[in-house]
């Protein structure tokens, strides 16, 4: 069964799909669901949920299937994602496997990088994500 995935209109709603989609581990449908959000509603959307599960399912989303299309999308991603409640304790807990997968996302990123961010921004960026 695919889910069908449309834009969350609250914090419930999107907890509800982010758990869905993480129960599933379909990482075709979160970046489904990651495409169809605004990235600045990101924080707001979470809420006070972010876990550390669920920020690697977003990070290996967006490698698998957002960053190839749409790297600025993934950018912006990472970007509002850093801004999210809970997310310093969240990077804490963190591997150092699973730190390693987002630095991978973070190298991908250089290696596509388009006009809308700069390799300055992703740096600045890289040392919000501690890497």
């Amino acid at each position: 069964d695919k889910l069908s995935i449309s834009a969350p209109t609250n914090a419930y709603d999107f907890g509800q799909l982010v758990n869905a989609v993480n129960a599933s581990k379909d990482k075709c449908a979160c970046a489904d669901l990651l495409t169809v959000i605004e990235p600045s509603k990101l924080p707001v959307l979470l809420s006070n949920k972010l876990e550390g599960e669920i920020l690697l399912m977003f990070i290996q989303s967006l490698e698998g299937y957002v960053l190839g299309r749409n790297p600025d999308l993934v950018y912006q991603h990472l970007f509002y994602l850093s801004k999210a409640e809970r997310f310093k304790v969240v990077l804490a807990l963190l591997s150092k496997k699973e730190k390693q997968q987002v630095q991978q996302l973070f190298d991908l990123l250089s290696e596509n990088q388009n006009h809308h961010y700069s390799l300055e921004d992703l740096e600045s960026l890289k040392k919000v994500y501690e890497l």
